[in-house]
Order: C-alpha cells, then structure tokens, then sequence
C-alpha cells in the first residue's frame, strides 16, 4: 500500500550501508548504525527547502496576525466573513496553508517507511524491499554496544540489561532534544497574544515542550533500537538546523 514509501526509504538505506559495509565489512554492526544516521541526514536535508517554506510561512503568519485581529474585530460574531477576509488575506500576502505543514507530513512519511523496512527485518525473510536474504541477516546481527539494533526492551528476554544500557539512554537523548528543540522553537516565535489562537499556541507549545518528550520516554521501550537511534539523529538535525537558521537568520538582518 505505501511501497511508494518503503521502496525509496529502503534504496537509500541500502545504498548508505552498501557504501559503509564495503569499508566496515558486510557483517559490521558500525556499518549498519552508519547508515541509519546518513539516512536520517540525506532525506532531512532533501527537506531542507520545505522547511525554510514553512519558516517563511511561519514570518508572514506572524506578519499577519495584526491584521487578522482586526478582521475578526470587523466582523465579530460573523465565522463566515472572518473566514472568508481571512482567507483572502492569505491569497493577498501569499500565505499557503500548506507550505506550514510540508516538512511534518514529509518527516511522517520518512518514519513511517524508516520503521516498516526496519520490522521488516524478521528471521527467514528471503527479501526486505530492496535487500537480499544476506542483508537481512546481517542487520539482524548488527549490534551497537552488544544491543541488537531489531531488539527491543519489550522484547529483550535474557539480553535485558544490554540492551536497556543501549535504548534507555537513547530514549533519554530523545526526549532531551525534543524538549530543548521545542523550547528553542518557541523562544523564537512571535504567538497571538490573546483569543483562541493564542490558547492554541499555549496548547501546542505544552505538547511540544513536554508531552511529546514524555511520549518519547513513554513508547521509547516499544521501539527498537534501531529506531530509537533514529530519533537522537532525527532531533539533533532539528536542534542544529533551527540554531543555524535563526542564526543565519540574526546575521543577515
């Protein structure tokens, strides 16, 4: 159903370990970690243009709210006539709706494909979308710190202890940098002041600072490590990318 997905996901994971096993050896642990990180790297930075849309979108949002105010003053009472002056509002400024929300369905869509093909790595499988049976076993051998990177804390039976030393703090990371990559998020926002998008904004602000770092903690045992290597990375591009825009960003003003 969405092979659309795993097959470009699995190409290029594929191609990343190909590369690191020709270096590492075909039954390198390291090679399999390797890849999983420049995977992460090479599908964030093909979403480097969106997510620069959605800062400009965010700018002109911020930009508006002015304006957006006094409509809603204008036609107060009226959800139609405000909807409508807004949405003109947003033709007039340029403003897509869309454009906001690129880069997050972008990042779902890459989870979702990234923890298919990596469950899809099960004993006796003959084929993994674009990896042969040889591939298949050799990630089910890959380990990083003696943790399998297909296990699980779930799931860890005698190798609990190795493979808690492993995903607990990955989990912990995880979360870290979420909290810290929504925090710097918000330090940089401009938010309405009042109204019902600003208890919007207060809403999502409080999910993002603290329930889905919780949810990180809270899940992080279901995942495996694999997957959870794939958050650290995930959010420490997102740290490092926001900190390097907004600072880009103060240079050239």
């Amino acid at each position: 159903m969405l092979d659309f997905i795993y097959y470009p996901v699995s190409a290029v994971l594929w191609l990343w370990h190909t590369l690191f096993a020709s270096i590492l050896g075909a039954t390198a642990g390291l090679a399999w970690v390797l890849a999983i990180v420049l995977l992460v790297m090479t599908l964030r930075a093909l979403l480097f243009r969106p997510f620069m849309a959605q800062l400009k979108f965010s700018r002109a949002l911020a930009e508006m709210q002015p304006k957006v105010q006094e409509i809603k003053r204008k036609h107060a009472g009226d959800r139609e006539k405000q909807a409508l002056a807004i949405q003109e509002l947003q033709k007039e400024s340029g403003v897509n709706v869309l454009t906001g929300f690129l880069p997050l369905i972008g990042q779902s869509l890459v989870f979702v494909g990234l923890y298919h093909v990596l469950r899809s790595f099960q004993p006796g499988h003959s084929r993994n979308y674009v990896f042969d049976a040889a591939q298949v076993q050799s990630f089910l051998d890959a380990k990083l710190f003696g943790a399998p990177l297909s296990a699980t804390l779930t799931h860890a039976g005698s190798s609990f202890l190795t493979v808690a030393a492993v995903a607990i703090p990955l989990m912990i990371v995880a979360a870290v940098a979420t909290h810290f990559t929504a925090r710097a998020a918000i330090a940089r926002q401009t938010a309405p002041s009042d109204g019902p998008a600003a208890s919007q904004a207060r809403l999502m602000n409080v999910l993002s600072q603290w329930v889905f770092p919780a949810a990180a903690l809270l899940f992080g045992p279901f995942m495996p490590v694999a997957i959870l290597l794939y958050f650290v990375t995930q959010n420490a591009w997102t740290f490092a990318q926001q900190h390097l825009v907004a600072r880009a960003s103060l240079a050239g003003r």
